[in-house]
C-alpha cells in the first residue's frame, strides 16, 4: 500500500509562459516518516462534465460537442484537459507543488471547446497521478511506483480559465482553417485595404446578411 496521498488546493494562472498555462496547487503528503529524495510525478487530468449542472445557454453552446441534452446519457464522457508531469524536489513529511496544465484555444480540441461553452461556475476535474519515487536510503536509493489507483478532485473555477485565456489572448480567440481558406481571406483583405482579420471577417458578415436579406 502507497504511502502517499494527493489533495489539491487552489489553481492560478501562470503569469509567466511560453503558452496558455494554470497551475495546480498540489499537496503531496507520505505518511512513511522517512525523506523522499524526489518523485518524476505524472499527472492525467480529465474534465467530468457529468458531474456539473449546465445552463440552457450551455447546452446549447456544447450541442456540437455532446449533440442535444437528450442524448448526453450515450455521448457525455470524460475529456482530457492535460497529460503533463513535474519534478517534485526532495521533502518529508509533505510539499507543495505546481502541476502545470497547458490551456488550449483550438475549438476543435474538445476539452477547449467545452471550456469556452461554459459561463461561470466551476469545472469537476479528476487528476490520476503516476510515475516513480526516489528515497533515500542507507547506501544509495530506492525506487518505488507510484499506484495508479492515486486520484485527487478537485473543482476548477471556470472564472480561472477565463483569466488565463485573457492574460494571453485578450479578448480573442483562435479559428484553426485550411492554408487555401486563409489565402482567400487575405486576397479579400488586401483588395478591400482592410486594416485587420477581423474587419474582414466581419465584411465578409455583413455581405452574408445582405444576401439573406435579399432572399
Amino acid at each position: 500500500m502507497s504511502t502517499l496521498a494527493f489533495t489539491c488546493t487552489g489553481a492560478d494562472p501562470r503569469r509567466f509562459a511560453a503558452a496558455p498555462t494554470i497551475d495546480l496547487h498540489t499537496r503531496i503528503t507520505d505518511s512513511a516518516g522517512g525523506r523522499v529524495h524526489t518523485i518524476v510525478l505524472q499527472c492525467l487530468v480529465r474534465i467530468q462534465p457529468r458531474k456539473r449542472r449546465h445552463t440552457r445557454a450551455e447546452a446549447q453552446a456544447l450541442r456540437d460537442l455532446f449533440g442535444g441534452t437528450g442524448e448526453w446519457a450515450g455521448t457525455m464522457h470524460a475529456l482530457t484537459l492535460a497529460n503533463t508531469s513535474v519534478i517534485v524536489p526532495a521533502f518529508t513529511g509533505a510539499a507543495d507543488v505546481d502541476v502545470p496544465l497547458p490551456c488550449s484555444y483550438d475549438f476543435e480540441v474538445a476539452a477547449a471547446q467545452y471550456l469556452h461553452a461554459l459561463g461561470d461556475g466551476e469545472v469537476p476535474l479528476l487528476v490520476q497521478f503516476s510515475g516513480t519515487v526516489f528515497r533515500k536510503a542507507e547506501q544509495g536509493f530506492t525506487v518505488e511506483q507510484v499506484p495508479w489507483d492515486l486520484e485527487a478532485e478537485y473543482r476548477l473555477p471556470v472564472a480561472v480559465w477565463r483569466d488565463t485565456m485573457d492574460h494571453y489572448f485578450p479578448a480573442g480567440g483562435w479559428i484553426r482553417a485550411h492554408r487555401d481558406t486563409i489565402e482567400a481571406l487575405r486576397a479579400f483583405k488586401s483588395r478591400n485595404a482592410l486594416p485587420t482579420w477581423d474587419d474582414a471577417l466581419m465584411r465578409l458578415l455583413d455581405k452574408a446578411g445582405e444576401a439573406a436579406d435579399e432572399l
